[in-house]
């Protein structure tokens, strides 16, 4: 199985603490499916962020889930599923690592930095 590293930390403000002082307060495997690969109106979806972010809208929002993807304290809240896909914009993304999310057929370990309720940085193992 190889493994490929979506991302390293990407902040999501200005004033988010520094990666050493931020806890981790979630995270979470999940399958990256062909629903996970479409919009809730049909459309195809083609950056890497907008495809975690379905995900999860998938996941918390309309019960669809596929073998391997599991339940996440923090993407329940759209909001939250926003500032993931921020975040993941924000950070770099190797391009072997988005040509496997495009595909789908992926599982992804997500890893959720910050304080409390509020996530800060994110990071994302992808592997096939």
């Amino acid at each position: 199985m190889k493994t490929l590293l979506v991302l390293g930390v990407a902040g999501f403000s200005a004033l988010a603490a520094p990666v050493a002082a931020q806890e981790l307060i979630g995270s979470y495997t999940a399958y990256i499916g062909e629903d996970d690969l479409y919009n809730s109106n049909g459309v195809r979806l083609n950056q890497p962020w907008q495809i975690l972010r379905q995900d999860r809208a998938n996941y918390h929002r309309f019960g669809i889930s596929q073998g391997g993807d599991e339940w996440d304290p923090f993407f329940g809240d759209a909001n939250n599923r926003a500032a993931m896909e921020r975040m993941i914009m924000a950070g770099g993304v190797e391009p072997a690592a988005r040509r496997i999310l495009q595909q789908g057929g992926a599982t992804v370990y997500v890893e959720i930095y910050g304080h409390g309720s509020r996530g800060d940085s994110i990071h994302v193992l992808v592997s096939r």
